[in-house]
């Protein structure tokens, strides 16, 4: 099984950027589509962004047209290039990993969760 790592939130103003990392370590990388999650304060956890085996990508419309997820075999790791932040973005990101053919949705069997990173959109 896939070992994830997230990395890179923080706090930033509305308006603003980041980067989040998903690094993973154990089995073969490329084999796992990747998904990007997030759990607002109080809320339950809803699905961001998946990338799948060849890059095709799928976003939640709350963040099309804003984020973009990226993947790097050769690094083993996933991104998420958030752009124009919301105070709604507030949240802690995890990200997760399957083992799929098809372009990665947000009721798929995802599994090997990260310990997540907080970011903090302020107004």
């Amino acid at each position: 099984q896939v070992q994830l790592v997230e990395s890179g939130g923080g706090l930033v103003q509305a308006g603003g950027s980041l980067r989040l990392s998903c690094a993973a370590s154990g089995r073969t990388f490329s084999n796992y589509a990747i998904g990007w999650f997030r759990q607002p304060p109080g809320e339950e956890r809803d699905f961001v962004a998946a990338i799948s085996l060849s890059g095709g990508s799928t976003y939640a419309d709350s963040v099309k047209g804003r984020f973009t997820i990226s993947r790097d075999n050769a690094k083993n790791t996933v991104y998420l290039q958030m752009n124009s932040l919301k105070p709604e973005d507030t949240a802690v990101y995890y990200c997760a990993a399957v083992i799929t053919a098809r372009q990665p949705i947000s009721n798929m069997p995802w599994g090997s969760w990260g310990q997540g990173t907080r970011v903090t959109v302020s107004s």
